[in-house]
């Protein structure tokens, strides 16, 4: 991330929407960890930012660490994925991937101009959400944002916060649900 733009709101969004996707070396680094101990300490919240760089900042056995735990919580984990980083999982009736609460965010996304780049990527992923929400805070748009955020991801992150926070003990994921919370909660 560059340090330039790390005090925007769509860069808090996108710098969410990266520490939600699979942990690699490639982005969990040392500029990562500076805007992630910048944003902590800034926000005063009760934790050692300093010390999950240590653990997880060029530390190779502290990156496989990170990525079992981003593994069992969020991909598959025996008997049942733990936190399913999809909205459908926790909005839909039937509980399946890429139900009809996907396909309301897709038509979403497509309304406003904007559709997932991956043949594979399911549109409800929480990081493609969050960068859905930065690039209309980009486009100055952040009265869609606050429509996406009050209709559709406001109604399902709690439940799946709830699900990371009792399965996991682990600090990196529970001070990302407090920023994701913090950035994404209605404002009074």
């Amino acid at each position: 991330m560059k340090n330039s733009h790390s005090k925007t709101p769509a860069a808090f969004y996108k710098f969410l929407a990266q520490s939600f996707r699979y942990p690699e070396r490639t982005w969990l680094s040392e500029p990562y960890f500076d805007l992630f101990g910048s944003i902590v300490q800034n926000l005063d919240l009760d934790n050692d930012a300093l010390a999950l760089r240590q653990r997880y900042c060029s530390n190779q056995e502290g990156l496989e660490q990170l990525q079992i735990e981003y593994t069992r919580l969020f991909i598959n984990a025996a008997p049942a994925v733990i936190a399913p980083p999809y909205s459908s999982i926790y909005l839909d009736q039937e509980g399946n991937l890429y139900g009809p609460s996907a396909v309301w965010v897709k038509q979403f996304y497509l309304r406003e101009g904007f559709d997932v780049a991956g043949e594979g990527d399911i549109p409800d992923h929480l990081a493609l959400e969050l960068e859905f929400i930065a690039l209309l805070i980009d486009e100055q748009q952040e009265k869609v944002a606050e429509q996406f955020l009050n209709e559709h991801f406001r109604r399902w992150f709690p439940l799946f916060r709830e699900r990371v926070l009792s399965g996991s003990t682990n600090t990196f994921y529970s001070t990302l649900l407090t920023l994701v919370d913090f950035f994404t909660r209605e404002e009074p």
